[in-house]
């Protein structure tokens, strides 16, 4: 008897007119992707549709030339508009046929909240012939799967809450079995204070390296808000084996971009920072100008940050710098409020009226007005005081707009606390 090839490659398509506009977002196809990971079948392409027929149809017949497992989420629903089924009836050639046991439950289903069933919903009793009933105790629309010329077929529902454990007992009882005994495993690095080409440049030869070796990496980098992101993958039936190999490849990157990386785990700069403050026993305490508080937002984001965050100030006009803040006038008179001196004595005053251990000030043009010529927009200036150590200052040229100079400035202050503390 032949052995059915492993499954290793899969497509998502989300089906939804709603899901083309800008109010709804495909989050099922990360939960479907996630779950496809876990046992080794890689997500190939994702694709969002309308409540179109034919286009449905299209891109389930490309996608089962591609890809051992199709799945596609939504369109399952009992109106003229949810047309997931039959799309995919009229790629397989196959007719639906409607099951007398489910249209019974589904009007028990509605008998139990005292309602009779609409003569629409027998449309959710609808199989395509020869697939297999997936049950959705949480909802009216029941999932199938089916076979076609070796690959595997899944129509899942739209609501999340239903979606979910329906696809989690698909993995755990149909999937898992024939993915094979092949996992993929991952990891990343994070990385502030680079450029994404000043990254990609520094970690190339090793990527190129590793490509070519037995157990392969398959590397990806990401540039997002405030960082680079490194990522690393492999696929192997020995999870001691890749387990090392992603360590040992984590630590060479690490040791070629120094510092500059500050996670190698998955935690983002507040939660790194504030495990630094609490190693320490120290606290944290931050005047904030143009960032409006943004960094002890971050800070405070992360469950138990009342264990090191102390509080702050939010001192954005002058007269509250020099009163609050304990900025003397003539420091601001002489050098302007965005500058180095500036930001070293919000530091220090908000240091002395809280006692913290730890003292930030921020200093800086968002814009999108404000900026000069020798101060342009996205100019911002940082100043980080820890223990007996003398304050660190550094002024940062910032691009993007107004809501990326922010982010950006309460990441390099963030940052700039992660190094004092010696993160």
């Amino acid at each position: 008897m032949a052995v059915s090839p492993a499954l290793r490659t899969a497509e998502v398509i989300a089906v939804g007119s709603e899901l083309l506009g800008t109010t709804r977002i495909d989050t099922n196809s990360l939960y479907v992707t996630e779950q496809l990971s876990a046992i080794g079948i890689e997500v190939r392409s994702k694709t969002v549709v309308g409540d179109d027929r034919q286009s449905i149809a299209d891109l389930c017949r490309q996608a089962l030339q591609r890809a051992d497992v199709v799945v596609l989420t939504g369109g399952l629903g009992p109106t003229d508009d949810d047309l997931t089924r039959d799309a995919v009836a009229d790629v397989v050639r196959r007719p639906l046929v409607e099951q007398p046991a489910i249209v019974e439950r589904l009007a028990a289903r509605f008998a139990r909240r005292g309602m009779s069933m609409p003569e629409i919903n027998r449309r959710q009793a609808e199989l395509i012939e020869g697939a297999v009933l997936l049950e959705n105790p949480h909802g009216t629309a029941p999932g199938q799967y089916l076979e076609q010329d070796g690959r595997t077929i899944v129509l899942l529902p739209g609501p999340p809450r239903e979606l979910k454990p329906m696809f989690a007992a698909f993995c755990e009882h149909v999937l898992g079995s024939r993915a094979g005994a092949h996992r993929i495993y991952r990891t990343s690095l994070f990385v502030t204070g680079r450029s994404e080409s000043h990254v990609d440049e520094a970690v190339q030869p090793h990527y190129a390296a590793w490509r070519r070796e037995p157990l392969p990496i398959e590397t990806t980098i990401l540039a997002t808000p405030g960082q680079i992101e490194l990522h690393l993958s492999l696929r192997s039936d020995d999870a001691a084996a890749a387990a090392l190999r992603l360590r040992e490849a984590s630590a060479t990157l690490a040791r070629v971009l120094g510092p500059d990386v500050f996670s190698t785990d998955g935690r983002s700069m507040e939660e790194i920072v504030g495990a630094l403050l609490r190693a320490r026993g120290w606290r944290i305490a931050a005047a904030e100008s143009c960032t409006g508080g943004l960094m002890l937002s971050r800070l405070t984001d992360v469950a138990g940050s009342s264990d090191y965050v102390v509080g702050g100030a939010v001192l954005y006009s002058n007269e509250l710098k020099t009163s609050i803040g304990l900025v003397p006038p003539e420091l601001i008179r002489a050098h302007g409020a965005v500058s180095e001196p500036v930001a070293v004595a919000m530091a220090d005053g908000i240091r002395q009226q809280t006692g913290a251990e730890v003292a930030v000030g921020i200093t800086g043009i968002a814009g999108p007005g404000g900026g000069t010529e020798l101060k342009p927009v996205g100019t911002v200036a940082v100043a980080v005081v820890a223990g007996d150590g003398p304050a660190r200052v550094r002024t940062f040229s910032l691009p993007g707009g107004r809501t990326q100079v922010k982010f950006n400035a309460s990441q390099g202050a963030l940052d700039m606390v992660r190094r004092a503390l010696g993160g």
